[in-house]
C-alpha cells in the first residue's frame, strides 16, 4: 500500500499517470518466467471502485492523501530461489499543475527473508558480524536487532548498526532523480574530493535541502579559509551533522545505489529504548575502510573506546556483505 500526499494546503495537484517498475534484486531476467503487477487505486472520495488496469487522472486536494494497493506476482525458475535478495519497487508517478508538469520517483523493498537462522556466537570470537536480509522501509529496527541477535547474547554484548541501514530502515533515503540540483550545489560541490558524496550536485544539494543555502554557503567560505591555512573539515562542523552522514548513490548496498540516504533520526532514544527491551548495549554507528569510527549514539557512553577498537577493522565492511549488525562481545575486548 502506497501513500500519495499532497502537502500544499490550497493547492490542487492532479496526477496523470502513476506506473510501478518490479525489479527482483539477485537473479538475472532469463531466471524470471513470468512477472505480473496489478496497480489498484484507492482513493478515498471514489464513487466507484476500478475494475480495469487504467490510471484515471485523479485531482489531489491540499493537504489530503490518497492510496495505491500494488500487488505483484512473479514466477521464476526453481533453481533461482535461493539467489532472490528482494523485490524492489520502483515507483513513478506525475504531477500536473499550476507549475506545470514533473515526475515523482520513489521505491521500496519487499524483502526475501531467507532462513538466517540464529547461532550461538563461538566464545571465541570477539566481533561477530551478523548478516540479515536486505533491510527497508517495512522493517522495524528494534524487532530486527531482536531477530538476528545471537541465542547467547549477555547483557554485556553491544550489537552495532550501521546508521545507513537504519536511515533505510526510516525510509530516509531519496531517489536522485527528485532531486532538482540549483546552480549552488553545481558549483560548491566542486570543491570537495570526488570520493565525498557532497561531490555531486544531487548530493550538495540535499545538504542544501536540510541545512539551507545561507548555512551551507557560509560553512563553505569559512571552511575555505580554515583549509587554506591547513584546518581541514571545518566545513562539516559548521554545515550540520547530515553533511558527514548523506551517503550518495553508489554508497549504499543495492538497490538502494541509486537513492542518497541521509543520516538517520533519533538515534538516542532509538538506542536507549533497543536496549532496554533487548536487555543488550546498543550503539548506532559509521565506519568506513579508512579505520574511522564515529559512534552516533549509545545507550552507555562507557562502551564508546571499546567500540571504536572493535570496530576499527572495519569488520561489517562497505560493500554488499549485508552485514548491518556487528555483535562485540565486550568482555573478552576488555
Amino acid at each position: 500500500m502506497v501513500e500519495i500526499k499532497n502537502l500544499q494546503k490550497r493547492m490542487e495537484v492532479m496526477i496523470p499517470s502513476f506506473n510501478v517498475n518490479p525489479q527482483l534484486i539477485g537473479i538475472s531476467n532469463n531466471e524470471i518466467i513470468s512477472f505480473y503487477t496489478k496497480i489498484k487505486p484507492l482513493h478515498p472520495d471514489a464513487e466507484e471502485e476500478q475494475k480495469n488496469d487504467y490510471w484515471a487522472a485523479y485531482i489531489l486536494k491540499g493537504n489530503k492523501s490518497t492510496f495505491v494497493e500494488i500487488e505483484i506476482e512473479f514466477e521464476i525458475k526453481n533453481t533461482s530461489l535461493d539467489k532472490v535478495k528482494c523485490l524492489w519497487l520502483d515507483i513513478e508517478w506525475e504531477n500536473y499543475g499550476p507549475f506545470g508538469s514533473f515526475k515523482k520517483f520513489d521505491g521500496f523493498v519487499l524483502p526475501n527473508i531467507v532462513d538466517i537462522s540464529k547461532s550461538d556466537s563461538s566464545n571465541n570470537i570477539l566481533i561477530d558480524p551478523i548478516r540479515t536480509h536486505i533491510l527497508g522501509s517495512l522493517d522495524d529496527p528494534i524487532e530486527i536487532l531482536k531477530s538476528y541477535m545471537p541465542l547467547n547474547c549477555i547483557s554485556t554484548d553491544i550489537l552495532a548498526i550501521g546508521e545507513s541501514p537504519l536511515a533505510v530502515m526510516q525510509g530516509r533515503y531519496i531517489n536522485y532523480r527528485n532531486i532538482n540540483s540549483s546552480l549552488i550545489s553545481r558549483l560548491i560541490c566542486k570543491g570537495f574530493h570526488p570520493t565525498s558524496s557532497l561531490a555531486t550536485a544531487s548530493g550538495m544539494q540535499t545538504l542544501i535541502n536540510i541545512s539551507g543555502p545561507t548555512r551551507v554557503i557560509i560553512s563553505w567560505f569559512i571552511g575555505g579559509i580554515f583549509k587554506f591555512f591547513g584546518v581541514r573539515g571545518m566545513f562539516y562542523r559548521l554545515a550540520g551533522e547530515q553533511a558527514r552522514l548523506i551517503d550518495d548513490i553508489t554508497g549504499t548496498t543495492p538497490p538502494y545505489d541509486k537513492c542518497i540516504v541521509l543520516g538517520p533520526k533519533d538515534t538516542q532514544n532509538f538506542c536507549i529504548k533497543a536496549a532496554k527491551k533487548l536487555n543488550i548495549n546498543v550503539a548506532v554507528v559509521d565506519v568506513n575502510d579508512l579505520g574511522r569510527v564515529k559512534i552516533l549514539s549509545t545507550n552507555n557512553v562507557n562502551n564508546t573506546e571499546m567500540i571504536k577498537r572493535a570496530l576499527k577493522s572495519n569488520p561489517a565492511g562497505n560493500a554488499n556483505q549485508q552485514t548491518p549488525i556487528v555483535l562485540i562481545r565486550s568482555e573478552k575486548l576488555n
